[in-house]
């Protein structure tokens, strides 16, 4: 028998994704309310009542709201992953970040809630969760984060200006530098100082490059940027969807990265680029947003969640 899942605001972007994504896994039946019930409490109660799983892709207020419907059900409540930032530093609550450490799987796999990462940091934790576990990168060192999305991460308002041709080439974002996902961040990257986390948006629908520019003179211990890609390459080494590019073939990208190549793949790639006789160094991580960085990233959750991985 099929397991059954519920995506509560499946009409959206993400929830969209999750759906084409569930529709290739013949082990998951999607159950569907009707467009006129969606915004309709009852009817997803019931809904919720009968599924093994519900998928929130909601915004954050609305999706508080559909935890409480589910928490109604009692012991019938289904298993739910959380697409919005609501849940996601909530006691209670695990990171579905599931190369997050060697453990991270089985505490998804037994999780009744999963809070299902966002697309930035899923990309700088990936990059500095290793060297802070190895010791390379203190937790209390001054971090600086910056990020380019392609305009579908930006929900519904901002992907109608730019595909109305009404929105910038490009921009900065978030400048009041109070972006919602650095708590997320420096909670899953094992931060003590805030970092300084700089977005911008591109006239591209997805795609997505996160980096983090290091001195490698102000690290203790003055590591040379091997150790670092040494760090990344140990604690991702059974990872399925996470790549650590060897220098090799970081050397012939002549410096240059495009942000749009992972499209379409719930792939994460991560490179160390850097200059020795400068003793500097540039961490990157390439994804999809919407793919590893949004429902490539649920859809990996509800695997684990319902055992199918």
């Amino acid at each position: 028998m099929a397991h059954t899942v519920f995506i509560d605001g499946e009409a959206g972007t993400t929830g969209l994704e999750i759906r084409d994504r569930l529709a290739t896994l013949p082990a998951i039946e999607v159950v569907s309310i009707a467009a006129d019930k969606r915004k309709d409490p009852a009817a997803r109660r019931a809904i919720m009542s009968g599924v093994d799983l519900v998928v929130l892709c909601l915004p954050d207020e609305a999706a508080k709201e559909a935890v409480a419907l589910a928490a109604e059900l009692g012991d019938k409540a289904p298993k739910i992953v959380d697409a919005s930032t609501a849940h996601r530093v909530a006691k209670g609550w695990t990171y579905g970040f599931a190369e997050l450490d060697s453990d991270q799987p089985a505490r998804i796999k037994a999780a009744r809630l999963v809070a299902n990462p966002g697309c930035y940091p899923t990309g700088a934790i990936a990059l500095l969760r290793p060297l802070v576990d190895a010791g390379l990168m203190p937790k209390d060192f001054p971090v600086t984060v910056n990020a380019v999305s392609g305009y579908s991460g930006g929900g519904k308002s901002m992907i109608e200006s730019y595909e109305a041709n009404k929105a910038p080439l490009f921009e900065l974002y978030g400048l009041g530098l109070e972006h919602k996902h650095v708590p997320e961040l420096m909670a899953y990257a094992g931060l003590a100082t805030r970092p300084i986390f700089v977005p911008s948006v591109g006239n591209f629908r997805q795609g997505m490059l996160v980096s983090v520019p290091l001195h490698l003179d102000a690290l203790p211990g003055k590591p040379a940027a091997t150790d670092l890609h040494a760090a990344l390459a140990k604690h991702y080494a059974r990872a399925k969807r996470v790549r650590v590019v060897s220098h090799e073939e970081t050397a012939k990208l002549g410096g240059r990265l495009d942000a749009l190549a992972l499209n379409d793949t719930d792939d994460l790639e991560l490179y160390v680029f850097s200059n020795e006789k400068h003793r500097q160094a540039v961490l990157v991580a390439r994804l999809d947003n919407l793919g590893k960085g949004a429902s490539g990233a649920a859809v990996q959750n509800i695997q684990l969640m319902l055992e199918l991985a």
